[in-house]
């Protein structure tokens, strides 16, 4: 897709074919800034950048498509109120400032907050606060490894079978929590951190 094409698309405010124009993932990230910010108000726009943001980045290569221009979209994105979903897209980000999960853990969407309790860069102190929000969200602590220690071992008792196997995969688990998963009443719990166990030691 040529400049051409998208600034034409720009200038005849087609966001039919300029969200057809972000289902690249390739596309270069200036584009994407430039598409952003004339349709900033747009519903399905927005949440087309937050896609394409989204499918641009890995969560197995942390440094994968970061720029400055991505941050500043992910920022923007973080206050727009036209799509809840956008951000859902930046509170998983890899590439989101601690910054701004801080202000995304205020958020009045629970499964925004869920999603900055697994993000490794929400800083300890909000992940303690999250302790006391409600399940969707403190659930999310137990796979993340940054999660306070503390909290990892109240953890290890959760009723939820799935909170305890997060943790059994948490590679941020210290080894005692892992010994103890170890002996848990679901194997596959068990298995899991017998499988993590032999990672860290």
């Amino acid at each position: 897709m040529s400049n051409i094409d998208i600034q034409s698309a720009i200038d005849a405010k087609d966001t039919e074919k300029l969200i057809e124009i972000l289902e690249d993932k390739t596309l270069p990230i200036e584009d994407v800034k430039n598409i952003y910010y004339p349709f900033e108000d747009h519903k399905e726009l927005v949440a087309q950048v937050a896609m394409n943001l989204s499918l641009r980045t890995s969560v197995y290569d942390r440094e994968k498509e970061y720029s400055e221009t991505m941050v500043e979209l992910l920022r923007e994105l973080s206050v727009n109120k036209a799509d809840m979903g956008a951000r859902w897209a930046v509170a998983k980000n890899p590439h989101t400032p601690q910054d701004v999960l801080v202000a995304l853990a205020k958020d009045e969407i629970n499964l925004v907050r869920a999603l900055v309790a697994t993000h490794p860069n929400t800083p300890s102190a909000v992940l303690e606060a999250f302790f006391s929000d409600e399940k969707i969200v403190r659930d999310g602590l137990s796979g993340n490894p940054s999660t306070p220690v503390k909290i990892l071992k109240i953890l290890v008792n959760d009723s939820d079978k799935m909170v305890r196997m997060r943790l059994a995969e948490n590679n941020g688990a210290p080894k005692e929590i892992l010994q103890e998963l170890l002996k848990d009443s679901d194997e596959n719990v068990a298995k899991a951190a017998e499988v993590n166990l032999r990672k860290v030691s």
